[in-house]
């Protein structure tokens, strides 16, 4: 492909704002980032645990940790890099399609491992495949997503945890109990989810979304570092509770079991989809972008403080429920609204692998995080200084030059 012209890029003219992407392709963009999320969240919450459980019951949460490092390392450092490769290469369903078979047959051997150090070298191997797919993917739609439609983007990748939670559901069914190998069953799902876009999927051109800048000043008050700055601070708070959410409720009631926490993940993530669709669809309306972003932010941390200071149970559920609904419209709305911000987009990958770190930190910060307060100071005040990261995330938006807003580049 020939070398576009390099130079500073305009604001996009009126008939190219009104020009709208097909609602088919972007039907079908989210059913594949869905399926990115049937790839490794079945696998790293439920299957993981289980294999390393038959492997080394003795060694147990070491080796879980082990993995989980190894596993976050190579997924932030694969993720830059086929980011890069994808923008690079200006080709992303190549990579998409590499990846998605490199990780579907790592997954396929995955049942066969029997020793705890090649799982984790399996594990490796297997989040550098799995970002080869996720990298160029999350880049594909900056290419060819105007702004105007970037809220509706927003809602339907809500779908993405929704449906890894479904799939997480489903091959724990009793049905499956006896089947051996259900990494196999994801390794299926997945390409039924994410060939659809590849084979059929034929989006709208938008050259004014891939026209190169050759001059940008990121500074600290860069609307892109902003971005980046919130939802680390709401990914902290988001991983946090995802983690010890079941310890909480039973240290209020000892009687709470795990189907309890599984119903209200699965209320919180179906009610955010939905909620999702209507607000993203409301910012585009309004061209208010970074609008819902604050008001989730700020949400969330409320159902934090609620949390805090929960007398009860039923208290505590509520504060939950605020606080999951609102964080995962923030974070879906996030994800597309930070395609409208970033400084260059013939680096569009690179950069998104960049934010990409926003989602694979927390869990290196988390767990010290939690064992720092909660055993001396009890889960109370884990929830406040988490409230205190949500606030601080509400008002760096809330600050963000209005005029920067609709994340048009200078």
């Amino acid at each position: 492909m020939a070398a576009l012209p390099r130079r500073v890029a305009m604001p996009p003219t009126e008939s190219q704002t009104l020009q709208r992407q097909s609602t088919t392709f972007m039907y079908l963009y989210a059913l594949a980032v869905s399926g990115g999320a049937v790839a490794y969240m079945p696998f790293l919450t439920i299957l993981l645990p289980i294999k390393v459980t038959a492997l080394a019951t003795d060694k147990l949460l070491p080796t879980l940790a082990i993995a989980a490092f190894a596993g976050a390392l190579s997924a932030s450092l694969s993720n830059i890099l086929f980011g890069w490769a994808s923008d690079v290469t200006r080709q992303r369903r190549f990579w998409i399609l590499a990846g998605l078979i490199l990780s579907s047959s790592l997954m396929v051997i995955m049942p066969t491992v029997q020793d705890t150090n090649v799982l984790i070298a399996m594990i490796v191997l297997w989040q550098i495949g799995l970002n080869m797919m996720l990298a160029p993917l999350a880049a594909w739609a900056g290419d060819c997503i105007p702004d105007a439609q970037k809220g509706m983007l927003g809602g339907l990748l809500a779908l993405a945890p929704a449906l890894g939670a479904l799939a997480g559901a489903i091959v724990t069914l009793d049905l499956l109990a006896a089947f051996p190998h259900r990494e196999v069953l994801v390794a299926c799902l997945v390409p039924m989810m994410v060939a659809p876009v590849l084979l059929f999927g034929q989006p709208r051109a938008m050259p004014h979304l891939m026209e190169p800048v050759t001059s940008t000043s990121v500074t600290t008050s860069h609307p892109a570092i902003r971005m980046w700055l919130a939802r680390l601070l709401v990914q902290i708070a988001e991983a946090s509770l995802f983690a010890f959410l079941l310890l909480w409720f039973r240290s209020l009631d000892p009687r709470f079991g795990e189907n309890g926490a599984a119903g209200i993940f699965a209320l919180v993530l179906g009610l955010a989809v939905f909620m999702s669709l209507a607000v993203g669809y409301w910012s585009d309306r309004a061209a208010r972008p970074i609008t819902p972003l604050v008001w989730s932010a700020g949400v969330a941390a409320g159902g934090l403080l609620l949390m805090a200071f929960a007398p009860g149970l039923f208290v505590a559920i509520a504060g939950y429920l605020v606080f999951g609904i609102a964080s995962s419209i923030f974070l879906a709305l996030h994800s597309s609204q930070t395609l409208r911000v970033l400084p260059r987009p013939q680096r569009r990958g690179r950069d998104l692998g960049i934010f990409n770190l926003t989602n694979t930190v927390p869990s290196l910060i988390m767990p010290w995080l939690t064992l720092l307060l909660v055993p001396k100071y009890g889960f109370d005040a884990l929830f406040l200084l988490l409230a205190g990261l949500a606030t601080i995330a509400c008002l760096i938006l809330l600050t963000m030059p209005r005029g920067r807003q609709a994340g048009r580049r200078a």
